[in-house]
């Protein structure tokens, strides 16, 4: 498959369950030697500051043979205070992604721009959706106008940023992922997981986001383990708990379809493998196979 020639594969953080840039359950030194072992090539930043900053960034990624495919950047889209005060987080952000070495302009770190979790909607993640919580049709324009200014911030400092779409958020949904792309020029982030629990078809995003897909999150998801947890009154941790994101090819979306549309398109770019793991109770010695096998997995879908 000529993706092959085209993209390359990244882990994550997020795996492991890290969220916070201090008492991660492994170090970044071992999870990039782990991520080297198994043949990775790249590494989502994780929470900023996890990986380091500056020349220990640079010296931890250079050591390991690792690049950084970008990073999450949560920014109060939704509230102009908010949004104003969080344009440092985002500068700090983009501080990071300047100083990680790039080589091939393809593969330079995508800044990975997102809202921060909306309470109502972290309770009641993805389908059916709760449209009583969702983004006011009134409160598009300002939203999108914010997003675009974040987007311009990122270019000046020469980084192509990407939005994206998640559970719990004012943009998780296919229709809200397509009104945030007609009112922008942003990239979209495809999340294949988080589109399908939002009852998205990810392989139709695919052809209908043509030329507008920046970065991949390669993810599977349980369509039963989600719709049992909701129906228990459960929320996004406790999908994330319960193993609705579960390792390639054992779940419910259809990745080998994803990946032809990819190629069918031609998409360039980093391929994040993304499995997410709870902040608590986490099994390590299962996550570490589980990123050993999405990646052999990943490898067998690309021949």
């Amino acid at each position: 498959m000529p993706l092959t020639g085209r993209t390359r594969v990244a882990g994550a953080p997020v795996n492991y369950g890290i969220y916070q840039p201090t008492g991660a359950p492994v170090g970044p030194d071992d999870l990039l030697a782990a991520l080297a072992d198994d043949g990775y090539t790249g590494v989502d930043s994780g929470p900023i500051g996890y990986l380091g900053t500056g020349e220990t960034l640079t010296r931890r990624l250079d050591t390991a043979g690792i690049g950084l495919a970008g990073g999450w950047v949560d920014l109060r889209f939704a509230d102009a205070a908010g949004f104003a005060e969080d344009l440092a987080q985002l500068d700090a952000a983009l501080d990071v992604f300047a100083a990680a070495p790039a080589g091939d302009p393809r593969f330079v770190p995508r800044p990975t721009l997102a809202c921060p979790g909306n309470p109502a909607r972290m309770a009641r993640p993805g389908t059916p959706t709760d449209l009583a919580s969702a983004l006011p049709a009134a409160a598009w324009p300002d939203f999108a106008a914010r997003v675009r200014q974040a987007a311009g911030r990122c270019r000046d400092r020469g980084l192509e940023p990407v939005f994206h779409y998640h559970l719990g958020t004012d943009v998780e949904t296919e229709a809200e992922a397509d009104r945030l792309l007609e009112l922008t020029d942003i990239a979209i982030c495809l999340d294949t997981g988080h589109l399908a629990l939002a009852g998205g078809d990810p392989v139709a995003a695919v052809r209908r986001w043509a030329g507008r897909i920046g970065q991949v999150h390669l993810k599977d998801a349980d369509l039963t383990v989600h719709a049992r947890v909701r129906a228990a009154g459960g929320g996004l941790p406790d999908v994330v708990a319960a193993g609705g994101f579960c390792a390639l090819g054992r779940g419910d979306v259809d990745l080998a379809g994803v990946l032809a549309g990819l190629d069918d398109v031609g998409y360039t770019g980093w391929l994040v493998i993304e499995q997410d793991s709870p902040e608590e109770g986490r099994d390590l010695d299962r996550i570490r196979a589980d990123q050993h096998a999405n990646l052999r997995w990943l490898e067998g879908a690309l021949r």
